[in-house]
């Protein structure tokens, strides 16, 4: 699993990966599902989920009754690494602003 958040946003900063994921948000599916909904053809779609399956966004499973189909599923502890950055960043701004607020409330009294 991808553990860089550039690789992360990368992923998801297509608008077809990202509906992708929103798909995916109500359960597995299989590859030709995904494509079907996203109104795409199977290569087409297969490309996109190659970039989700390296980022560590989703895991594909194959059936065991018929090995030639993939059911893809999102692995929710992708986005820790994106939310751990988020939180970093907004600790970050916090920061910063409660020091600009400290700085403007001493130079009004």
């Amino acid at each position: 699993m991808a553990t860089d958040v550039g690789q992360l946003f990368e992923a998801l900063a297509d608008p077809t990966r990202r509906q992708v994921v929103q798909l995916l948000r109500e359960g597995p599916l299989r590859a030709g599902e995904i494509a079907d909904s996203a109104g795409m053809s199977g290569p087409a779609m297969s490309r996109h989920l190659r970039v989700l399956l390296q980022a560590g966004i989703v895991a594909d499973e194959r059936v065991p009754e018929d090995a030639r189909v993939r059911v893809f599923r999102l692995r929710p502890d992708s986005i820790v690494a994106i939310r751990a950055w988020l939180d970093q960043l907004q600790a970050q701004w916090d920061d910063q602003l409660g020091s600009f607020k400290r700085h403007v409330e001493r130079g009004t009294k």
